[in-house]
This record gives structure tokens, sequence and C-alpha cells, in this order.
């Protein structure tokens, strides 16, 4: 029978806890090499605001490092503030689901002209190409001319103009604690993208998902 003294049977022991420690530190460094990855968007945008109508022109420079091992062939923006209109998928759940915001309800679907939030994108451009788009409320798809590859990043130019809702949840103008303007999520803003995909569902009241990036 072999015996162990209480010094030895201690070292055998700390032995096996550090292997075992640098067994998983290896597998997790090898996990996070292979699997793990943030997409990087750099935004520089130009705006001009008109306080008097609550509407601004914006000119946006997105560079997008995809960092991925995917190659993108065309890519998905949020315009959240098209949610703040009648009709709207947040107005028509807001009014008709059992448990609704409270703070919602139908005010959107009464909300004049002037009242609403939107916004319209009037060019898009890849380096001096102009390309293909596709709005459906809160989501703009943008068909890529050249695609965008693993590792490879690319610059998307964007004309765009916008109107700010009156303040119902979160962002807008004029709220009840004499702000004028609390605006978050204000601009056309990619949607994450990550392991499972484009993460471009239409904006409904949930919380914000974005990439890394300045």
């Amino acid at each position: 029978m072999t015996k162990f003294s209480a010094v030895s049977f201690h070292t055998y022991f700390q032995i096996a806890k550090l292997t075992s420690f640098f067994i998983l530190l290896t597998f997790n460094f090898g996990i996070s090499q292979h699997c793990y990855w943030q997409m990087q968007v750099d935004y520089d945008i130009n705006v001009k605001m008109d306080v008097k109508k609550h509407q601004f022109q914006g000119h946006e420079i997105l560079k997008i490092v995809n960092n991925s091992p995917d190659t993108l062939r065309r890519l998905f923006y949020h315009l959240y503030f098209n949610a703040f209109q009648p009709g709207s998928d947040m107005d028509e759940r807001s009014r008709w689901i059992v448990d609704p915001d409270k703070r919602v309800g139908s005010r959107i679907y009464n909300l004049s002209n002037e009242e609403i939030g939107y916004q319209e994108i009037h060019s898009v451009k890849q380096g001096n190409t102009k390309l293909k788009w596709n709005m459906e409320q809160t989501i703009l798809e943008v068909i890529l001319e050249k695609v965008l590859l693993p590792n490879d990043s690319t610059v998307i130019e964007m004309n765009f103009e916008a109107q700010v809702p009156i303040q119902i949840r979160r962002s807008g103008r004029n709220n009840s604690e004499g702000i004028d303007y609390s605006m978050a999520q204000w601009y056309p803003k990619l949607c994450a993208y990550d392991a499972n995909g484009w993460h471009s569902n239409p904006y409904i009241g949930r919380e914000f998902y974005g990439n890394w990036g300045d």
C-alpha cells in the first residue's frame, strides 16, 4: 500500500490543481481565439437641427470592421424614430397586447404629423457607388456593391433626415420635466451582428443591443 505524508499529499494536490488550471486556461483561450469576436463600428455624424420644426438633416460616415468569420453581402440598420408613428408595430402592439406598456397605450396612435417621429433615408453610398436599400418601418436593409470579407473593412456614407417625436418613452422632445430634447438612438444605427447572425428585429419598445465602436 502506498503511503503519503501530509506534506507530499498537499504538494501532489497543489500540482493537480495547477495542472487543471492550465488545461482549463488553454481550453478557454482556444475557444476565445476561434469563437469570440465583436463587430467594430465607428461613426462620424454631422447634424443640422431646426429647433422650431424639431427636425434635423444628417450626414453619417460609418466605418465597419468585419471581425466575424462571415462574408457580409448586406447590412441592416435601426431607424428607431419610425416606431413613433400611428400604425407602427410598436403602436399596434401597445394597443392590443394583454400587458401593454402603460406609458404608451394609444398615445402613438393619436400623434399628429407634427408630433410623430421619423427617419427618412435620402442616399446611401459605399465609396463612390450608390447602394440599393429597402426600408420596412424601423429596419433599413442595405445591399452592398462590394461584399465585406472577414477581417476587412468598408465605409458607408448616408444622408438622412429625421423628426424628433414628442416624448412617450425615453426618447423625444418636451418631456414632463421640461427638457427640450432627450434623444438616444436618434441616428441610423447598424444592427448588431454576432454568431447568431443579424439582430434586425423591428423596434417594439424592448432593450437595445449594439456593436462595439465609437
